[in-house]
């Protein structure tokens, strides 16, 4: 699959290393959502860039070190004597290395050295407090848990603290990316755009899943069935982070993604406590997005959770809650669910997909959702130009003859005094807003 929409990371990152090449030395803190592509973005960007590409694997510590010396024999030519048996010794080579040559040193999943040996931290901070000055040295620590990345680097307690030079928080690809994307195969269509997008929210490794389908084979038929990697994608993703712990934390998103969004309807299924499930969610796992109306305060308890990556909403909503059938591989039941629940599904990720077109305007520095206490008088958008004044109100049907503008009005009374002031402009959208 075409490479889409990393130009300005890649031309950060070889800035960075043409910076080192000079005597420049630095490091870079990559982070990002597992599949958003990390690895595929310092690939291309170094193709042709002396480079070496060390992954953090989650073995005993002798035994990456064994890896990791024949890489460098192999990649770097550097004639290393004895077996190292530390990653302590193995950074030292590379960075008396780097005293000669330029290097970009790529050290993936960067976060897993805690479960290698976690003195590994401290040892760095010392190797690169030593050697820095004297280096052409571009180090890049790369990392899937954004909440553990930020701690090791941003924690004035972490030994790491205030080493990074830079940080890139890669994102999914925009829609507007997709529907290029889409064009580009000759499969665009606002159906086929928004089907896409609830599957993958822009997350480049299920795009690439979704571009091998066959275009003229049923999308679930192509997607649900015994080959099929989708199936035990979520569980791949999350069982070894959550560990022992993976069934409460799996039947809090199940139960999210079946449309239970606050702490009392979540718990009122499980009949548990979630608040420190929850909070993890939020803040280590970075998979639950803590919403509040527009305009609402920062201490409103009119919460609501929503799954941040829409692949895993879509594995959890139809693959994990159906799993029964998967097991006697009873495939036709799993799509046939899909086929009869996915209009009303997608209508959530249609919200999304508005709220980014919006936000792609330049238009509006607020937008999001609204309603009131007890889920009333919900709103699917509010855009608000705070400099301006002017407010959008918008409503969000998958068809757009089920738009009624005059129940929207109703809905917004209580919104349009809280928006005093303001020039509002009422709007429908619906699938043909996404040409």
């Amino acid at each position: 699959m075409k490479f889409y929409n990393r130009e300005s990371e890649q031309q950060q990152l070889q800035f960075w290393s043409e910076q080192a090449t000079d005597g420049q030395s630095s490091l870079t803190m990559l982070v990002g959502r597992r599949r958003v592509g990390k690895t595929a973005l310092l690939h291309e960007t170094f193709q042709r860039w002396p480079t070496l590409y060390l992954f953090i694997s989650r073995k005993a510590e002798p035994l990456l070190c064994d890896e990791f010396t024949e890489q460098i024999r192999t990649q770097l030519n550097i004639p290393v004597f004895g077996q190292p048996k530390s990653l302590r010794e193995v950074l030292e080579i590379l960075f008396q290395y780097a005293k000669s040559q330029p290097l970009t040193l790529i050290l993936d999943e960067f976060q897993d050295i805690a479960r290698v040996n976690s003195a590994v931290f401290s040892e760095l901070q010392h190797l690169w407090d030593q050697y820095r000055a004297s280096m052409r040295l571009h180090l890049i620590c790369c990392g899937s848990l954004y909440s553990l990345m930020t701690r090791l680097f941003q924690n004035s307690r972490e030994p790491l603290f205030g080493r990074a030079d830079h940080r890139i928080n890669l994102q999914p690809l925009k829609p507007a990316y997709l529907s290029e994307l889409l064009h580009d195969q000759q499969r665009f269509s606002p159906e086929a755009m928004l089907i896409w997008y609830t599957l993958s929210g822009g997350i480049p490794k299920y795009l690439e899943w979704l571009a091998q389908t066959d275009p003229q084979q049923d999308i679930w038929e192509a997607l649900i069935n015994e080959h099929s990697l989708i199936l035990e994608e979520g569980r791949y993703r999350l069982a070894e982070e959550f560990g022992a712990e993976q069934n409460t934390y799996f039947s809090i998103l199940a139960t999210i993604a079946s449309g239970k969004t606050s702490r009392s309807e979540i718990e009122s299924v499980l009949e548990i406590s979630i608040g420190p499930y929850l909070k993890r969610l939020e803040e280590e796992f970075d998979i639950l997005q803590r919403i509040r109306p527009v305009l609402a305060s920062s201490t409103s308890r009119q919460i609501k959770y929503r799954i941040q990556d829409a692949f895993l909403s879509f594995w959890f909503r139809f693959i994990y809650r159906y799993r029964s059938a998967i097991e006697i591989e009873n495939f036709a039941f799993i799509r046939q669910a899909i086929q009869r629940d996915f209009p009303t599904y997608s209508g959530l990720w249609l919200e999304q997909l508005i709220h980014k077109q919006l936000a792609a305007s330049g238009q509006y520095n607020l937008i999001g959702g609204y309603w009131e206490a007890s889920n009333k008088n919900e709103i699917d958008v509010v855009a608000l130009n705070e400099l301006d004044k002017t407010a959008l109100i918008g409503e969000v049907k998958r068809n757009p003859k089920s738009l009624r503008l005059s129940h929207l009005k109703e809905k917004a009374r209580k919104l349009e005094q809280k928006l005093a002031g303001y020039d509002i402009t009422y709007r429908g959208f619906s699938l043909e807003d996404l040409k």
